[in-house]
């Protein structure tokens, strides 16, 4: 377990995470220790704000090496060349290893777990009144719950420690409890915070945890405890990690669990999907540009930026070709046409001379392509060419690998190096959605496709603007597994969701192990364009990646930390 100090935790604790209209508020310290932290109330909420600060590194587009993130680990996007082992490129070639795999999962996580523990040790008597004392009670719990559930996702089961705040001097315990024993902890550990904090915050503390955050993280756990990956398959013949990688036995009424546990979300009535009328599928665009929004359950505050802007755009509307994923053609074939049908249906109207048009609108929303419309200046909103030889470095193989860039939460708004033009968003951990297709994959597994399942579903195709929106009837619960699956993966492109989805569906050796493609486009004399598919990387995959292994320099310090099976 990594040793870690309280001056460390200390110094990290004030940074700037959010705007001064926000409840991260920047704070400069000197000379601060234990006792003059909890001493004063201020200088303790800056102490929770700074675990706060932390809670969306794992989800991070930019985690590795600041280019990248889980996205470009699956079939969603190629990651940008480097020259140093990244762990993207570990997971696309399936050379993950232990030695040089990234270590922010375990030492993160421990840190700001232990950060949680301080302050619950110290909350008693932090000069805080009644009302905030149990407020911030709760937040606390549910960061705790947070971290462990990162560490869970990643590694399976790992070692607990309660309250336990360990110092140099102590021996620390480094047995990996059950997968049983951290779904149980977690989720009691949600149900406990729930029952201290209200439905909803305004003003400067929007953004803090609420008792619907709580419960959408218990409804995930037990999503991910329900699946195929945990629930009595696991990847391990070895006796002794079954029980801490999964459950050893299969149990049907996980899936129950799992489905309760969304509703519960659901019935609070605090959350539903953001619509707008204006055009199909905008309310999809518009949600991830507003700061506060009506289906956000729990979002990583930020202040005013353009970061994403800077991670995925083209080279001549300000991005860089050695950051941020480029979209694989493979993602792109997944998103249906505008009729709901899929691009491989002879009845779809799929044209592959034109075929970008009349696509399910969240594809334009999340990719950029040949003849995407973006500002290259203030006043001149341009077409973005991919195509050979084109003349500002935004080509296939110049400026993308893939004939791709992302475009997943971008502003339309947002003008290259124009200082005016920022997006208030905020990046979303946990929304509305989410929680629909998890109610709609547990109930789906539990009793089959019942009409609450179609309504799920379709709710989430109908925001999407596709015409029509409504599903066969009749399906199969394999079919409408298919088609609970398809959505999260277009609904979900690079949020993350991709990644942990095919682990636990225990699906990842047919989609991380084909031929990973993008489009190259060459340009006619006249003016037409012709689009060719082309390989770009092989993935390969191997059973020891459906868990991360444990970092060598952590389980080189004790014997009873138990590496994952295949390391």
């Amino acid at each position: 377990m990594k040793k870690v100090f309280f001056s460390a935790a200390i110094i990290a604790c004030f940074f700037a995470a959010c705007t001064k209209e926000n409840f991260l508020d920047q704070t400069t310290t000197t000379d601060l220790n234990e006792e003059t932290v909890f001493s004063d109330s201020a200088r303790s909420m800056d102490f929770l704000a700074n675990i706060y600060s932390g809670i969306g590194f794992s989800s991070d587009l930019s985690r590795f090496n600041g280019a990248a993130g889980l996205d470009a680990c699956s079939d969603e996007a190629e990651g940008p060349l480097s020259a140093s082992i990244t762990t993207y490129n570990q997971f696309a070639t399936g050379a993950v290893s232990a030695y040089s795999i990234a270590t922010d999962a375990w030492s993160t996580s421990y840190t700001q777990i232990r950060a949680v523990n301080q302050f619950l040790h110290h909350l008693p008597t932090i000069p805080f009144n009644d009302l905030l004392r149990k407020r911030t009670q709760g937040e606390a719990l549910f960061l705790r719950a947070w971290y462990y559930d990162i560490l869970l996702k990643h590694y399976g089961g790992i070692p607990l420690v309660g309250d336990t705040i360990y110092t140099t001097k102590d021996k620390i315990s480094t047995v990996r409890n059950t997968y049983e024993e951290c779904v149980n902890y977690i989720t009691a550990q949600c149900d406990a915070a729930a029952a201290l904090l209200p439905t909803s915050y305004s003003g400067l503390d929007y953004g803090r945890i609420t008792k619907g955050a709580c419960l959408a993280l218990k409804a995930r756990v037990l999503l991910y405890a329900a699946s195929p990956l945990f629930n009595g398959g696991g990847n391990t013949e070895d006796a002794s990690l079954k029980a801490i990688v999964g459950y050893p036995v299969y149990n049907a009424n996980r899936w129950k669990l799992a489905a309760d546990a969304a509703r519960a979300v659901m019935d609070l009535g605090a959350y539903s999907l953001h619509q707008n009328a204006s055009k199909p599928g905008y309310g999809f665009y518009e949600l991830f540009q507003l700061r506060k929004n009506e289906e956000y359950i729990l979002a990583r505050m930020n202040p005013n930026n353009k970061d994403l802007e800077n991670l995925w755009r083209p080279p001549s509307r300000g991005g860089s070709t050695t950051s941020g994923s480029f979209p694989y053609q493979n993602l792109v074939d997944a998103f249906e046409m505008g009729n709901g049908k899929a691009i491989s249906d002879p009845e779809s109207g799929y044209d592959p001379a034109n075929p970008y048009a009349n696509r399910d609108p969240r594809l334009n929303y999340t990719v950029t392509h040949n003849l995407s419309s973006i500002y290259v200046a203030y006043g001149d909103l341009s077409p973005v060419y991919t195509y050979d030889g084109e003349p500002n470095g935004d080509g296939f193989g110049v400026g993308t690998p893939t004939g791709y860039y992302g475009n997943k939460m971008c502003s339309d708004d947002v003008v290259p190096n124009y200082f005016f033009h920022d997006s208030p968003r905020c990046l979303p951990l946990m929304r509305f959605a989410d929680i629909l297709l998890m109610y709609a994959e547990a109930m789906n597994e539990w009793g089959g496709p019942t009409q609450e399942v179609y309504e799920a579903v379709e709710a989430i195709r109908q925001r999407a603007g596709l015409n029509p929106y409504q599903l066969p009837t009749g399906l199969s619960q394999d079919a409408m597994r298919n088609v609970i699956q398809h959505e999260r993966r277009v609904e979900f492109a690079f949020e993350t969701q991709r990644f942990w989805d095919v682990r636990r569906w225990k699906i990842a050796e047919q989609t991380d192990t084909q031929m990973m493609t993008g489009m190259r486009v060459k340009r006619n004399a006249d003016g037409t364009y012709t689009y060719m598919v082309v390989d770009v990387r092989k993935h390969s995959f191997r059973p020891a990646m459906y868990l991360w292994p444990i970092p060598q320099s952590e389980t080189a310090k004790s014997t009873d930390l138990v590496q994952n099976p295949g390391y």
